[in-house]
C-alpha cells in the first residue's frame, strides 16, 4: 500500500482545556458607515484615519462609539427615537493594522427596525456619565440631551419634534467643550460652545439653535473640537436644476469662521455665482476630511481655500457624504 501522508502524534496525557463558549465582554468600538454599514471592532483602539492612506469603498465611517461586547449602545434615529443595539449581533472587523472599511459590516436593517423615510443619524454610549447628546433639527432646534437611558427600554425618545421637523445631525459629545456647528442652505454657518445650550431631559422640545431666513433650512449641524484642526467644506447649486455639472464647491479652514451667539443668523460661508441660489450639501468637521458617493466609492475634495465666504470651483465628483475622525 501508499505510505501514510499524516503523521501520528502520542498522548500527552494532559486533559483539553475547556473552551469558553460565550465571548468576554471585552472593550471594542461599534462604527457606522457612510452606507450604513454596522460593525464591532476586535479591541478598543481609536480608530485612526490618516490623509496619505489608500482609500477604500466603504472607509468613511460617520459614527463610532466606545462600547464592550455583550454591552449595548444607542442609535439615534431623524425621527427623534433612540434604539438599543446589541454589540454582540454586529459582526466583528478583522483585527488587522490597516484602517477599517466596513465592507465586513452588515446593514442597519439587519438589526433595526426604521420607519418609512426615518434614517439613522449617529450612535451613542448609553453612558450616564457622559457630556449627552447634542442634537440639531431641519427647523433650526438645538438640544443637548440628560443621558438618562433606562435599561429596560429598548426605544426612548431624546427630543419631541415639532411637525414636519426631523433630526439632521447629532452627535455623542465627549467633553462638552466642543463649538456646536448649523450650516444653512443659503450659505449661513453658526458656531458657538455647547456650554451655552442648557442640557434638559429625554422628552424635551429643545430650543432655537440658529435663526433660519424665510425658505431656509438646516443642511448640517455637527460638533466641532475648538481645539483641533477642522474644515468647512460647502457645495453650491440651483433650485431649479438637478445637474451636477453646474455644481460649485468650497473647502475652508474652521477657525475662519467666527464664533456668534446661540439663535443668531452666522456668516456667510460660500458666494453663491450667477445661476446659483442654495447649498446642496454642507459639513464641518475635523481633518483628515474624507468624502464618498452614495455606494461608499471614495470621492475627491476640491484644495483648501482660505476665503471665509469665497465662491467655490467646478465640483470634481458627486459628495454624498463627508466625515473625519471620530471624537473620542
Amino acid at each position: 500500500g501508499t505510505d501514510r501522508r499524516t503523521v501520528l502524534l502520542e498522548s500527552a496525557g494532559s486533559q483539553i482545556a475547556s473552551v469558553p463558549l460565550e465571548v468576554a465582554d471585552d472593550p471594542c468600538r461599534v462604527l457606522l458607515s457612510s452606507t450604513g454599514l454596522l460593525a464591532r471592532t476586535a479591541n478598543a483602539d481609536p480608530v485612526e484615519i490618516s490623509e496619505d492612506a489608500r482609500r477604500t469603498k466603504h472607509d468613511v465611517i460617520v459614527s463610532a462609539v466606545a462600547a464592550t461586547a455583550r454591552g449595548d449602545v444607542g442609535a439615534v434615529t431623524s425621527t427623534g427615537r433612540l434604539l438599543r443595539l446589541s454589540v454582540i449581533d454586529l459582526p466583528q472587523l478583522p483585527d488587522t493594522h490597516a484602517e477599517p472599511n466596513l465592507s465586513g459590516g452588515a446593514q442597519i436593517s439587519e438589526f433595526l427596525t426604521l420607519e418609512a423615510g426615518e434614517e439613522l443619524i449617529c450612535l451613542t454610549t448609553l453612558a450616564e456619565d457622559s457630556p449627552g447628546l447634542a442634537i440639531g433639527t431641519l427647523q433650526g432646534v438645538v438640544k443637548r440631551v440628560v443621558p438618562d437611558y433606562p435599561a429596560n427600554k429598548d426605544e426612548l425618545e431624546v427630543i419631541t419634534l415639532k411637525d414636519g421637523d426631523r433630526i439632521v445631525g447629532a452627535t455623542e459629545l465627549r467633553t462638552g467643550e466642543e463649538d456646536l456647528v448649523f450650516i444653512t442652505s443659503d450659505a449661513q454657518l453658526l458656531r458657538y460652545p455647547a456650554a451655552s445650550v442648557r442640557p434638559q431631559g429625554r422628552p424635551a422640545g429643545g430650543m432655537a439653535g440658529v435663526k433660519l431666513a424665510a425658505g431656509a433650512e438646516v443642511l448640517s449641524f455637527t460638533a466641532v473640537d475648538p481645539a483641533a484642526e477642522a474644515v468647512v467644506f460647502t457645495v453650491a447649486g440651483s433650485h431649479g436644476t438637478l445637474d451636477d455639472s453646474v455644481l460649485t464647491s468650497k473647502l475652508t479652514p474652521f477657525d475662519q469662521y467666527p464664533r456668534k451667539g446661540r439663535a443668531t443668523g452666522g456668516v456667510r460661508c460660500q458666494r453663491f455665482l450667477k445661476g446659483e441660489d442654495v447649498l446642496v450639501f454642507a459639513w464641518a468637521g475635523p481633518v483628515p476630511a474624507r468624502a464618498a458617493q452614495k455606494n461608499g466609492t471614495p470621492a475627491k475634495l476640491p484644495e483648501p481655500d482660505p476665503r471665509r465666504d469665497g465662491s467655490g470651483t467646478p465640483l470634481l465628483e458627486k459628495v454624498a457624504v463627508i466625515a473625519g475622525p471620530p471624537l473620542y
